[in-house]
């Protein structure tokens, strides 16, 4: 029979595939850090075979031009690409057999002009077929189509339309196995996550194949698209340059005096420890960033392109575990990193510094009086903000905070979000640019409880 194994990426909301049939192996859509996907392989005593790309990926840079080249196997992307390597060029309706798996390329645009979805059977007939649909045909919904060109978004949306109703003609055992849908900011509408689905169990609730008219389906996908990370910008080209391997190796260890001297050059110093122990005590000018499922995609949204950046992390695992998640979205080598308390990296008593952590139902408790002294910002994104809000408070989305820095009120902020992941972050951010400020580390849900927030009108 043949064997398909999930690689999860809860970071990014991916998943990559090895498929199988005991001796040969194909892998989908493989991340980065391909040391996963050979521990697999070894494993199991397999040999890859091929590499399949869906599509030039938006939100992460590929493993899988380091993989074929490590393992002698083709690597398959559709021929329309203008990658500037070697590959094996498909086109819609290309057979590709490998053992007992015979692979059909089927021409699924929308996502991207070029997606691409494989369907695999198994020759012998003995296990059920398989689609993996990359960004097309996701758990209950579909791929965003804003990536390309925004101008195009329409276009792209409604070839979206219509490369799901094409998947949807497939056998209804036919298993799913989407590459986005599991938190990407590459997922549109209402992805139900999960773990497991059938293009029988879609035709039931797939919104792409629920929709009775094409113009309401693409006017509803298109409104609600929201903001994606701006480091997207940068990883269709380096796709399409073939990325090399990367250097998972300690990052060159950082004392304190250089660490002040980093902070004080106003380069992006980022600790990774929760957002209560930052708030607690931290080295004054660094920055925020909690090590997490969203650790990467809001540090690459936020920084720079190219800027020096240092990590700063409770210990060497802590580092390394940041470095593994960086390099899946281009950010290859850290310019150093140092691990120890606040105080252990300290220059002296003067380098550290805290900020207050509260509820809402802190907020809640504040008089009327009292709450003309400060000002609650909201950091969630536009559409959530339009779902509801704290009547009076101000909002700068955190995606945009760094370039609306002037827009921050004065006087003292206490920072929300929907979670506090995001607020904290803010708080960091807004702190080193000399604010005072409040961490509401709460879930908004909390706020909505308690009666602050006021319905869209």
């Amino acid at each position: 029979m043949l064997t398909i194994e999930v690689l999860d990426t809860s970071d990014l909301g991916d998943r990559s595939y090895v498929a199988h049939d005991g001796a040969q192996a194909v892998v989908v859509d493989p991340q980065r850090d391909i040391d996963r996907v050979e521990a697999v392989l070894a494993e199991r005593g397999l040999r890859c075979v091929a590499v399949l790309e869906t599509h030039i990926h938006n939100d992460y840079v590929t493993g899988g031009h380091e993989l074929a080249r490590r393992t002698d196997a083709a690597y398959v992307v559709n021929a329309a690409d203008p990658v500037a390597f070697e590959r094996e060029p498909v086109t819609d309706g290309q057979v590709l057999t490998h053992g007992r798996m015979r692979i059909t390329a089927l021409a699924t645009p929308g996502h991207t002009v070029t997606h691409l979805a494989y369907y695999l059977e198994d020759t012998a007939g003995e296990t059920d077929p398989a689609l993996f649909s990359g960004g097309s045909l996701l758990f209950g919904s579909v791929g965003r189509t804003d990536l390309v060109d925004a101008d195009r978004t329409e276009e792209l949306t409604r070839a979206q339309y219509h490369s799901a109703r094409r998947l949807a003609e497939l056998p209804g055992e036919t298993r799913l196995f989407p590459t986005h849908g599991f938190g990407s900011f590459c997922s549109s509408g209402s992805a139900s996550g999960g773990e497991a689905s059938t293009i029988a169990q879609e035709r039931t609730r797939n919104d792409a194949l629920t929709a009775t008219d094409e113009d309401a389906f693409v006017e509803t996908l298109i409104a609600n698209l929201t903001a994606y990370p701006a480091y997207y910008a940068h990883m269709g080209p380096r796709n399409l340059a073939g990325p090399g391997p990367v250097d998972l190796s300690a990052p060159e260890p950082v004392d304190p005096q250089q660490l002040r001297r980093r902070i004080d050059a106003h380069e992006w110093v980022v600790d990774l420890r929760t957002r209560t122990a930052y708030a607690a005590e931290h080295l004054r000018g660094s920055i925020g960033i909690e090590l997490g499922t969203q650790f990467s995609t809001y540090l690459g949204w936020l920084i720079p392109w190219g800027s020096s950046l240092t990590l700063v992390g409770d210990s060497a695992e802590q580092v390394a575990q940041a470095q593994r998640q960086l390099v899946r979205i281009g950010l290859d080598r850290p310019d150093g990193a140092a691990v120890g308390t606040p105080r252990e990296l300290a220059t002296g008593p003067a380098d550290l510094a805290s900020y207050r952590v509260v509820s809402f139902e802190d907020l809640a408790a504040v008089p009327d009086a009292e709450r003309a002294g400060f000002t609650v910002l909201d950091t969630r994104r536009d559409d959530e903000r339009a779902q509801g809000a704290i009547p009076g408070s101000a909002h700068i989305p955190l995606h945009a905070l760094l370039e609306r820095l002037d827009e921050v009120p004065d006087g003292p902020l206490w920072v929300h979000c929907a979670s506090g992941y995001r607020a904290s972050i803010a708080a960091s951010l807004l702190t080193r640019a000399g604010h005072e400020v409040v961490l509401v580390a709460d879930d908004f849900s909390a706020a909505e409880e308690l009666g602050l927030v006021a319905e869209p009108s």
